[in-house]
């Protein structure tokens, strides 16, 4: 039985390849520039495969060689490219809000104004039974929760002003403000302090704390919110425990919301400039008259 088979591989599995990317893998923040003995005891290859592994990395020019060491080059961020451009908004999200829910122990989601609403598109609960059933897809009014006064507040003042004028302000518990003075006094607020907190507006007994979160122009594109229940934190605990991991969640999507702009970008054939329009006119007209 060979090793691939013994570790479970089939046929089908390349191990030239396994062991190219641990050459790759071997380097990292603390290991930025490596020997070829220290690729070699890292990917456990001998050092006349490491040797192979690293020129041809040099070559393709994923790598280059400094003296006796070797460092990945940026050409190497090719490789993620094409993953990172197709991720949405929700995969993106989806890791830091696990990770978000992990550190707080309260349920996370990350939602969008569609019209008068906030549409949930992002969710990881805690274990914990909440009085309000929430999946992906779940859509409130958006006066009444924190994510949408976040996203309230990020509109223009026309847009908030034709809102503000159309919206009916329902009381959906004792606690919802209904007064259009009040929200948009609220408003203003949530625009200056960069963040929402809203007190059993929404279902008795349900607090929550949203911030934006921001595309790479700048622009609010959605919302990021940690929910708790009435009973278990107060609202200075929820500021004081909660907004700061919050802000640094939503820091942290937007940098990589950032990376898959750029990897979008640049996976995107560039504009032809106007020597190159020329020189494809001119090759379609001969290719026309070729072809009568």
């Amino acid at each position: 039985m060979t090793q691939s088979q013994e570790q479970g591989h089939n046929g089908d599995f390349v191990q030239s390849l396994e062991r190219g990317l641990s050459v790759i893998r071997a380097f990292d923040a603390e290991h930025p520039k490596l020997t070829l003995s220290e690729v070699a005891a890292s990917a456990s290859l001998s050092r006349a495969a490491a040797r192979r592994f690293l020129r041809t990395l040099v070559q393709l020019g994923y790598m280059r060689s400094e003296g006796s060491r070797f460092a990945l080059r940026p050409k190497i961020l090719e490789l993620g490219y094409a993953y990172l451009s197709s991720l949405s908004l929700p995969e993106v999200a989806m890791p830091h809000l696990e990770q978000l829910v992990e550190q707080v122990h309260e349920s996370s989601s990350v939602s969008e104004l569609d019209g008068d609403d906030v549409v949930y598109i992002a969710r990881v609960p805690t274990k914990r039974i909440m009085a309000v059933t929430i999946s992906v897809g779940t859509r409130f009014p958006a006066y009444a929760t924190s994510m949408g006064r976040v996203l309230l507040a990020a509109q223009s003042d026309e847009r908030l002003d034709a809102y503000l004028g159309s919206v009916s302000l329902r009381g959906l518990t004792g606690h919802t403000i209904t007064s259009v003075t009040a929200l948009r006094r609220e408003l203003r607020k949530i625009r200056a302090q960069g963040w929402a907190l809203v007190d059993q507006e929404l279902e008795e007994g349900l607090r929550s704390i949203a911030a934006p979160l921001r595309n790479v122009d700048g622009q609010v594109i959605a919302a990021i919110n940690i929910s708790t229940h009435a009973g278990r934190r107060t609202l200075e605990t929820i500021v004081d425990e909660l907004l700061a991991p919050l802000l640094a969640t939503a820091q942290r999507i937007e940098v990589d919301l950032a990376r898959s702009s750029r990897a979008t970008a640049r996976a995107r054939p560039a504009p032809l400039g106007p020597a190159a329009l020329a020189a494809g006119r001119a090759a379609g007209h001969t290719s026309l008259l070729c072809a009568r």
